[in-house]
């Protein structure tokens, strides 16, 4: 069973796909803006995303953006043949696909299944070991990517979370700035500590009860950060 979440801001597209995509095999959620399908694939386990570019509140590729974020689900654009300079957009910043308006069914249909089987097959979708890992309250799921404390799950970004699961997975071992870029943005760290502070700050906003007094994410003066195990 596959979800599948179609945004599109004309609701005679959206009930257009919902008949092409008419399948026992699909569980099909919609969304008119791009803010309801970041909200929706935050909060529902979907597996394709079928998105509109020019649409109100939030456009596709602002939507696009904030969904890659903290997800690697396909995303299939929607667009019309004038937005050719939105198409490379898309592309570069995470689209997987495009289908250029007025659509074919069976052209649909084809690229949709075509992007769930290497998802399902390759992506998240595939059977894998747990790999929980747990110091204290905090809980980092890496299969769902997700991360609860005490009991109560927490938004981060793909950035934040790579950070805790670096620290997590080396307890008290000690990480200098420039370690922590080189290993979560796979850059060369040329002045990037600050970049690195501002993330941690961010971190310990949302998984220390008072960040002035971490109980998880420590600084070692002078040498970086670590995670403290046991407390």
């Amino acid at each position: 069973m596959a979800n599948i979440l179609i945004c599109d801001d004309e609701r005679d597209i959206v009930n257009a796909l919902k008949i092409y995509l008419n399948d026992p095999d699909y569980v099909l959620f919609e969304a008119h803006n791009g803010k309801e399908a970041v909200d929706i694939v935050r909060d529902e386990e979907i597996h394709l995303v079928l998105l509109d570019i020019m649409m109100p509140v939030m456009d596709g590729i602002q939507a696009m953006s904030r969904i890659r974020e903290t997800s690697n689900v396909p995303i299939i654009l929607l667009t019309a043949k004038s937005e050719d300079a939105d198409k490379v957009l898309g592309l570069n910043v995470g689209a997987d696909d495009y289908i250029t308006k007025p659509f074919s069914p069976l052209e649909v249909c084809a690229r949709v299944r075509s992007q769930l089987r290497r998802y399902l097959s390759l992506g998240a979708g595939a059977t894998k070991t747990s790999v929980v890992l747990t110091i204290g309250g905090l809980e980092l799921d890496d299969n769902s990517k997700t991360v609860t404390l005490d009991g109560e799950q927490i938004s981060l970004t793909k950035k934040e979370f790579e950070i805790l699961k670096l620290l997590m997975e080396n307890p008290n071992r000690v990480f200098s700035p420039k370690e922590i870029y080189s290993k979560v943005w796979n850059e060369d760290p040329i002045g990037t500590d600050n970049t690195v502070a501002v993330h941690i700050r961010h971190l310990r906003e949302k998984t220390e009860i008072n960040p002035a007094e971490p109980r998880y994410i420590k600084v070692v003066f002078g040498q970086g950060y670590k995670i403290q195990k046991g407390k």
